[in-house]
């Protein structure tokens, strides 16, 4: 848990690596159009070849609720974390039947079910269209820049998918506007829930084991894709390899992370240090209070806020790692290291200052405005109604409404007619409306932006008048008719009807969306936009600097990360071996939670083989995101499932540390033995392999 002191221990150690960006062996989350395979070959006498590449990318699911999976079998098995069908699970469940805690085992293919709201999607094609984009936005002010840059990308996206429901075009901003790719998917709307463990072997250990080894964690799940009716057939799936690794072993990460910011520059990570961490911070753990504080109340209560809950203890852990490591004076001074790499070409480049000014200054001009600007745009736009199903539903309906009737240029970007397809998706799935954790989340978010915008800000005289948040919250999920898809659909395909509704939660959002408005135009018009400017210019003078053989942030699109099996030398702990085994499980099982066994585990010690490889670490750089990936071998067949990192890695955000960060994986030897041994769902065991 003592982040910042790991990272002290080897920061001076790691600093002289870090300033030459992307020559660390086993950093990168790479994209497959720009592999590093010269490089890996060198290291590992191996490296993927483009048919080896090209399978794996068609074998990747991008889940679209922030994971990863793969496909695994010829009809349509795809294989993904525990913890990344959380809520899936927790739709289908009902006071009478809880899957979360009994676990979800299917007898047959006719049990499988729908998860409401889930898409899946699978890489196709990759297209640059940079200097497309680029074009668009020469010699333009930053406002006008971001309006014709956005406007740019809506065509490209409309132009490449048209109406085509059963494909997803993303225009992907790459080295913070370095490039622009076009990203074309496949996607699958019928996502079908086959099989999960019980809760507590998936996350046997709890939180006290998040971002921690050893492990002994079942955290995976197997998803089915069907389109019209039927399970979707795929010719060359990825494979399970039962074995599963050995120490040592090159592995490969295949999967989707989410967000890193390793290329910030040095004020914009102060800021993140200074400003957003600790705000960000405070307001997840005081949020984590409320949602502790409402499990107490009754088994009810606490099932309906356990997903919720878990998703933020983890969130909490990611962000006191992150600050942590920005903090840690030497990780600190390493990111200055590699700043001053590219401050010192330009300043010593009459032709690098002349094409490209300062951009670093240019950056360092905003944060005045950002540090202004930023609680309003979270609370009443990125946050807005702290994960309340009702609110977002609401407020999508609300400004679709208004939006539609607009020229195309003047519409906010997410209701582009490329995209216009998918917030209706959105909008009409059957997403779980959980009342209790519904009266929470408003009552929390308008509790919290009082606080922070304060009494007298124009949106919460207009919201509250002489009503409490608890008022406000409970009279929406009594009344509101948004939980009905009939009421949706009405208001969906008459916009006059969701304009003129009194319904409470849209009625709600009508009287803060002028505000919400204002306060996402002030940041992107002071802080994004000339933002975006100023991050080209650096992402061109980095290319100048370093070459093109670097890899970019993550951005939730897919990426391949190489590395081996390999435990560490913990400042803490000392010696860390690289894998657990089933007989481990059985010593740590105390009874007590979070260390009892789940239910369908009790009395099976004899069911496994003491010397089944359980989980495993490696070198691999992976984020948030990744969650779900596949960890393949050099066959390209799946000998694990990552689904964590340890507590080193939560740093990653802002950089890797090839001595203490790890990921940590489920084996595929321990997958099969438990389908087998505990769960006896052979059949889906049989489905795998062969």
């Amino acid at each position: 848990m003592r982040i910042g002191t790991a990272l002290g221990a080897v920061a001076a150690a790691c600093a002289t690596v870090a300033i030459s960006i992307g020559a660390i062996a086993e950093e990168g989350m790479w994209t497959f159009d720009n592999f590093p395979a010269a490089r890996v070959k060198e290291t590992y006498g191996f490296a993927p070849d483009q048919k080896w590449l090209d399978r794996v990318r068609l074998g990747s699911v991008r889940l679209e609720n922030g994971c990863s999976g793969s496909v695994v079998s010829k009809e349509g098995l795809v294989l993904t974390n525990h913890h990344c069908v959380d809520s899936c699970v927790t739709a289908l469940s009902s006071p009478g039947k809880d899957y979360v805690a009994d676990g979800f085992i299917t007898g047959a293919r006719t049990e499988e079910r729908i998860c409401p709201g889930s898409e899946a999607s699978i890489l196709t094609s990759i297209v640059d269209v940079t200097s497309r984009v680029k074009a668009v936005t020469a010699d333009l002010a930053p406002a006008a820049a971001s309006t014709a840059r956005a406007a740019e990308i809506a065509k490209i996206e409309r132009e490449s998918c048209g109406d085509n429901q059963r494909l997803r075009c993303q225009v992907v901003n790459l080295y913070r506007g370095g490039q622009y790719k076009l990203h074309v998917y496949e996607r699958y709307d019928d996502v079908r829930l086959a099989f999960a463990p019980e809760q507590q072997a998936g996350f046997f250990g709890g939180d006290p084991d998040n971002f921690n080894f050893p492990r002994y964690a079942l955290d995976m799940a197997l998803l089915r894709l069907y389109r019209d009716g039927k399970p979707v057939r795929f010719v060359d799936p990825l494979r399970i390899d039962p074995v599963g690794p050995k120490a040592g072993d090159l592995v490969f990460v295949s999967g989707h992370p989410g967000s890193t910011e390793r290329l910030l520059t040095i004020s914009q990570l102060e800021f993140q240090r200074d400003q957003f961490l600790p705000w960000r911070i405070e307001y997840m753990a005081q949020l984590r209070g409320a949602l502790l504080n409402e499990g107490t109340k009754g088994e009810e209560e606490a099932r309906q806020v356990n997903d919720a809950l878990l998703g933020i203890e983890n969130s909490l852990k990611v962000f006191k790692g992150q600050r942590a490591a920005l903090v840690e004076p030497s990780f600190f001074s390493s990111k200055v290291a590699e700043e001053k790499r590219l401050r010192d070409a330009l300043a010593g480049d009459a032709g690098l200052r002349a094409k490209f000014g300062d951009p670093f200054a240019d950056i360092e001009g905003l944060l005045a405005v950002q540090k202004r600007a930023f609680l309003p745009y979270q609370m009443l736009e990125v946050r807005f109604g702290a994960g309340s199903v009702l609110l977002a539903d609401a407020r999508s309906l609300f400004r679709a409404a208004t939006e539609i009737s607009k020229p195309e240029a003047d519409r906010l970007p997410e209701y582009a007619p490329a995209r216009l397809a998918a917030v209706e998706r959105r909008v009409m799935a059957e997403a779980p409306v959980l009342p209790f954790l519904e009266k929470l989340e408003i009552a929390y978010w308008l509790e919290k932006t009082r606080e922070y915008l304060g009494p007298d800000h124009p949106a919460i005289k207009a919201v509250f008048g002489s009503r409490t948040s608890g008022q406000i919250a409970a009279e929406i999920v009594a009344s509101s008719q948004i939980t009905d898809p009939e009421f949706r659909k009405r208001l969906w395909n008459d916009p006059s009807l969701a304009l003129a509704s009194d319904d409470p939660a849209i009625a709600l959002v009508r009287s803060m969306d002028e505000a919400a408005r204002a306060a996402r135009e002030a940041y992107e018009q002071g802080v994004t936009g000339p933002t975006a400017i100023a991050a080209e210019k650096l992402a061109a003078l980095r290319f100048e600097v370093l070459g093109e053989g670097i890899y970019p942030d993550a951005t939730f699109t897919l990426r391949l990360s190489y590395g081996v099996v390999q435990g560490w030398n913990d400042p803490v702990q000392g010696e860390v071996p690289p894998f657990t085994y089933a007989s481990g499980l059985w010593t740590r099982a105390t009874g007590a939670y979070p260390f009892n066994l789940a239910a369908s585990w009790v009395g099976k010690e004899s069911a496994i083989p003491a010397g089944t490889q359980f989980n495993f670490v490696s070198t691999n750089d992976i984020i948030g995101g990744n969650s779900g990936s596949p960890v393949l071998n050099r066959s390209g067949r799946i000998i694990g499932l990552a689904f964590d990192g340890n507590i080193h890695s939560t740093g990653g955000s802002f950089g890797y540390d090839p001595v203490l960060n790890r990921t940590v994986s489920l084996s595929s030897e321990m997958i099969v033995a438990a389908l087998r041994g505990v769960y006896g769902a052979n059949a889906l065991a049989d489905e795998l392999v062969k």
